[in-house]
């Protein structure tokens, strides 16, 4: 512990820490929310130590890898070809506007360089380089806001405790451990991430939920005081405007920017451990996905999914309200897989022609359904057809008074009619688009 570490004891200790049951989002934050939600595309990335054996993030606690036999793995890790910059001009040239990365996941192993912690990028692999650091560099150049995930749980250190519901068959994790001193490692390495990387533009935190009670069925209370007011308070304290969201698949927690939703539509829980729609609020919204099924880099992973499967995602994410956060699993040489960018550049030539129907709308005047989603900007609404080609659609009790109608790729008018009962819209054949039929409505 040299160097700034003393330091970010010492900001800590003297933090005035107000509860953020009182909290108030400065004007700075209220705007980096607006941001937010215009900029509706980012891109979520996975990497750590853990790619060395190309089986998921999670692969410490699902093969129930021993503490000793996990700390080898940092020797083997050396991303000699990671370039930050062409990472940046993937997601930029996929209309990205963010980009995500994981600083520490559940297996504990940081990503940065961090005094609350010799458990390091630095300290412990071959590669010595700070890679948030040159990430944060290269974002700033081509305006690429960052964002940080931070694993709240840990499977490595003993300080965690008690112990979660995971990582349970982890041998050498001793059976003591001091709760407010693993509190005060995260606050330390949370100061230090957001001191040394300049501007960041949110928190992206994850595993409140390892601490829940768990029957077989439901979940139950929380364990342990997550300290949350604190944590949320320096956070802000420190940057104002970072935007701060955790992946709990509760109700948002006061203090908290913007609510996310994983693999799942906001409400719609189909994990059956997501978000149920009681609990959806009124932050700006997240959900993320993985391009196959996996969210750290695994070698078997077949489960690619289409182009039109991704963009339709998206599309549906815009009719929710909500930004698409979608991820890559870089492989522990540092390049990402070619099908996965081949994706990112198929997105990217779709949003660059379609884009004005997705950047800066919020959730249209048509609930999203299996046939059509809306969005909105001011008076235009777009409507995005996904389902099977129809000649006829309808939109019952539809009520606002339709000036025009027309297609979005051939500036042709829409036959129409608006009456007592909705809106009555046809679409020819030669009109239809296989992806996303888009239809560009001026409202009253």
């Amino acid at each position: 512990m040299k160097r700034l570490f003393a330091s970010i004891v010492l900001i800590i200790s003297f933090q005035t820490l107000i509860s953020q049951e009182n909290y108030v989002p400065t004007k700075e934050n209220l705007e980096a929310r607006e941001w937010f939600e215009d900029a509706k595309f980012g891109l979520f990335i996975h990497w750590g130590v853990y790619s060395v054996l190309g089986d998921g993030e999670w692969v410490m606690n699902n093969q129930n890898i021993s503490i000793d036999a996990y700390e080898k793995l940092p020797a083997f890790f050396n991303p000699v070809d990671y370039n930050p910059k062409e990472w940046v001009a993937m997601a930029k040239a996929a209309g990205m506007k963010y980009i995500t990365i994981t600083s520490r996941h559940h297996d504990g192993f940081s990503m940065f360089d961090s005094e609350a912690s010799d458990y390091n990028i630095i300290q412990k692999t071959n590669y010595k380089k700070d890679v948030l650091k040159a990430l944060s560099a290269a974002c700033k150049k081509e305006g690429i806001k960052l964002f940080f995930y931070y694993s709240l749980l840990d499977w490595h250190s003993d300080d965690y405790y008690p112990r979660g519901r995971t990582g349970n068959g982890i041998d050498g994790r001793a059976d003591t451990g001091d709760w407010n001193k693993y509190i005060s490692f995260m606050k330390a390495q949370l100061t230090e991430l957001l001191t040394n990387y300049g501007e960041i533009a949110g928190i992206w935190f994850d595993g409140h939920w390892d601490q829940k009670e768990w029957d077989g069925k439901t979940f139950g209370k929380v364990k342990v005081d997550w300290h949350y007011d604190e944590i949320y308070t320096l956070i802000h304290d420190l940057q104002p405007q970072c935007l701060i969201g955790n992946n709990h698949h509760l109700a948002p927690i006061k203090g908290e920017d913007f609510q996310m939703f994983e693999k799942d539509l906001p409400g719609k829980n189909t994990t059956g451990w997501g978000t149920d729609a009681s609990a959806v609020g009124q932050l700006p919204k997240e959900v993320c996905e993985t391009i196959n099924g996996s969210w750290g880099f695994n070698l078997q992973d077949k489960k690619h999914k289409s182009d039109k499967e991704l963009i339709q995602y998206l599309i549906n994410a815009a009719g929710y309200g909500s930004n698409m956060l979608l991820n890559v699993g870089p492989m522990p040489n540092g390049l990402i897989q070619s099908e996965h960018k081949t994706s990112l550049l198929n997105m990217g030539t779709w949003m660059d022609k379609y884009g004005e129907t997705i950047y800066g709308t919020r959730k249209g005047p048509v609930a999203p359904n299996k046939d059509m989603v809306s969005t909105q900007k001011d008076e235009v609404v777009y409507l995005h057809l996904l389902g099977p080609q129809k000649d006829t659609y309808f939109i019952p009790h539809f009520k606002g008074k339709v000036k025009k109608m027309k297609f979005f790729d051939s500036g042709k008018k829409v036959k129409h009619l608006v009456n007592e009962f909705g809106l009555t819209f046809s679409v020819p054949k030669d009109a239809n688009n296989d992806i996303d039929t888009i239809i560009e409505m001026q409202i009253k």
